[in-house]
């Protein structure tokens, strides 16, 4: 289906929220596997809240998930421009095409007035709407007022009966016509409202499938009636599930913990953020979690995608980021945690890079044990500390103190790791330590418990003579001596 069009139009007046990285991953798939294209159109018609540097945050956000748009602001296309804010003229033309049609009528009550119907009718517990005071003014009079320069709002007129549309999520939902209020078009100030700019730009662009949140499901029956008073077909429209908390509230974009960027932040990677995002309302065949975007394209269809909200589980997206990390190859997961290691303070990005072999190795021993990119510096924090000022763990400290013949155990070690050969491997000296151990009829906590503490601080983590080996046997032995001090 060549001629399918489907698009995303974010508002850049904050974050990238995560329900708008689902949202685009959706309609990018959608298109994609059809063949259609996919627009990004910015709707930037809150002035005193859009901003510039919202708008790129939002197209850096999508770029880097991977979700490339074919016409859009940055890119261009044949029906530019791709901002709201640079189509007010064909806004003002449909506008009063539908003034002279009598599908839309000039409104002259004051916000005061209405201020105060709006009172009234919630003392008297009613439904606030607008009571339709200026609807039926003869299109002669509304003429005279504007004419004479007396401000004005334009309203849409809602006709009698009902409207229903299928929803290619929900199926088919219908609306009683005297539920919905005679909308606003244009405010007084001549700039239009949300619902008539998204059916003006979607038409001018020939969208033929919206896919938004379900938040949206409330304008659907409005946007239908003003295409149809247009005399255009509406687009087939498919609202996706809420995302939605564990208390099952809705995920607010004025959270900060809902902001790609936060995630990116924390060290998740982009695998696991797309496999994540893809599973919030659908699923691939019900089991299986882990997949690549390629496999996401391939299967989606938006008729498989779930009616009830989508339960953000964070433990499930930990789950995920740790899976991707323990299938990454050493130099790729280097790369991702050298900026966190950089930030940390640890080493320099120069310093990396000199000492590459080195810094892979260190980071192969935690691959097993991070579920984080940005928890790799806390889990080498002491290969950067002074030999004489290792942060001793309680848990590390409590387990080297158990046992009484720590410090001589300690001190013969070191005479017999300062015997070793230069150059020999950790696995040698590891077989080599144990069978020490056992000639000395000691178990091995004796000695690894209280080695650990010294090297490392922690109570638990990668190989003890992997670590000396890193460490190197200066360092090793200078924090075994000190070790001898503090735990006596």
């Amino acid at each position: 289906m060549t001629d399918l069009r489907v698009r995303i139009a974010p508002s850049p007046t904050g974050t990238v929220h995560l329900g708008l990285c689902r949202t685009a991953l959706f309609n990018w798939a959608y298109a994609k596997k059809r063949g259609g294209t996919f627009v990004l159109r910015v709707e930037d018609t809150d002035k005193t809240r859009s901003t510039r540097e919202s708008e790129e945050a939002i197209l850096e956000g999508l770029r880097w998930l991977g979700v490339n748009w074919d016409e859009g602001p940055d890119v261009g296309g044949p029906y530019a421009p791709y901002r709201q804010s640079e189509r007010a003229g064909g806004h003002g033309v449909l506008i009063e095409e539908l003034l002279r049609s009598g599908s839309a009528y000039r409104c002259f009550c004051t916000p005061e007035r209405l201020a105060e119907v709006r009172e009234v009718q919630e003392k008297a517990k009613e439904t606030p709407r607008y009571d339709g005071t200026c609807r039926d003014l003869s299109p002669e009079e509304s003429q005279r007022r504007a004419d004479a320069g007396e401000p004005f709002a334009v309203r849409f007129r809602i006709p009698d009966g009902a409207t229903t549309i299928h929803d290619l999520v929900r199926g088919d939902v219908t609306f009683e016509h005297k539920e919905i209020d005679d909308w606003i078009m244009a405010r007084r100030d001549g700039s239009p409202t949300y619902n008539f700019v998204v059916v003006s730009d979607d038409l001018a662009m020939k969208i033929t499938h919206v896919f938004r949140g379900e938040e949206h499901l409330v304008n659907t029956p409005k946007q239908t009636l003003l295409y149809q008073a247009m005399g255009q077909e509406p687009p087939r429209f498919g609202h996706l599930p809420l995302m939605l908390g564990k208390d099952r509230k809705k995920l607010s974009k004025r959270s900060g913990d809902t902001a790609l960027g936060d995630y990116i932040a924390n060290g998740y990677p982009k695998e696991a953020i797309v496999n994540f995002l893809c599973l919030q309302g659908w699923a691939l065949d019900g089991e299986t979690e882990v997949f690549d975007v390629d496999t996401f394209v391939e299967n989606f269809d938006i008729e498989n995608v779930q009616k009830a909200g989508a339960v953000f589980d964070i433990d499930k997206f930990r789950w995920l980021s740790a899976d991707t990390i323990r299938r990454m190859g050493i130099p790729e997961l280097a790369q991702e945690v050298a900026p966190f290691t950089v930030k940390a303070g640890q080493m320099s990005e120069s310093d990396i890079a000199s000492r590459q072999d080195w810094f892979q190795r260190l980071v192969a021993g935690e691959q097993e044990r991070i579920e984080l990119f940005s928890e790799f510096p806390g889990r080498v924090a002491s290969f950067f500390e002074a030999d004489d000022a290792v942060t001793y763990a309680d848990k590390a400290e409590a387990g080297a103190r158990k046992h009484d013949a720590r410090i001589e155990i300690l001190r013969s070690f070191a005479e017999w790791l300062k015997g070793r050969e230069a150059g020999e491997s950790p696995e040698d000296m590891a077989g080599a330590a144990k069978a020490w151990v056992k000639d000395r009829g000691l178990k091995f906590p004796a000695l690894f418990q209280p080695l650990r503490c010294a090297l490392t601080g922690m109570a638990g983590g990668r190989d003890l003579f992997d670590c000396i080996d890193l460490l190197g046997r200066d360092s090793a032995l200078a924090r075994i001596e000190t070790a001898m001090t503090r735990l006596a």
